[in-house]
């Protein structure tokens, strides 16, 4: 995504929140990214912004891990979405010079990232699972969390409470 118009504080303020609740002490009750995403949009309310705004940050949070959303999105959304899908899983990482990811993890190094999200979705897999059948945490509960076992969304549709 290259020269789309956007506004870049909101952006930059998105891509800065966006796990503001991604750490060992999330405790929930509800999935991380939606906590995270009514802090954030409290902050910037207090902040000035107006409503609009807002309620771009809170969506960039909220949708940063779900990108098969997100970057359909307003372009601040989509833009944080594709920003933080290339520092988490690498999508498009083949579009950046390797000069210039050199130098951005010069400036930004990783510091065990990988090792310290992982962590973090277990933890959340751990302490809460129920909020994980539809999330990036799921698939470490599943990989890493034993006795995991998220809510399925077949049993949910076939436990649904309507006769047919």
């Amino acid at each position: 995504m290259q020269n789309i118009q956007h506004d870049a504080e909101v952006v930059a303020v998105a891509t800065l929140l966006h796990d503001v609740t991604l750490n060992e002490d999330f405790a929930g009750p509800r999935r991380f990214e939606v906590e995270g995403a009514d802090l954030a949009r409290t902050f910037v309310r207090e902040g000035g912004f107006d409503e609009r705004r807002a309620q771009l940050i809170w969506d960039s949070v909220a949708l940063n891990s779900t990108p098969s959303i997100g970057l359909y999105k307003e372009a601040e959304v989509a833009l944080c979405t594709a920003g933080i899908c290339l520092d988490v899983v690498g999508l498009q990482y083949s579009l950046v010079s390797s000069a210039e990811i050199a130098k951005i993890i010069g400036e930004f190094p990783r510091l065990g990232m990988k090792r310290r999200m992982t962590r973090c979705f277990c933890h959340i897999a751990e302490i809460r699972p129920e909020t994980t059948y539809d999330n990036f945490a799921r698939d470490f509960g599943e990989r890493f969390v034993s006795g995991y076992k998220a809510t399925s969304a077949v049993d949910l549709v076939m436990n649904a409470p309507f006769e047919e």
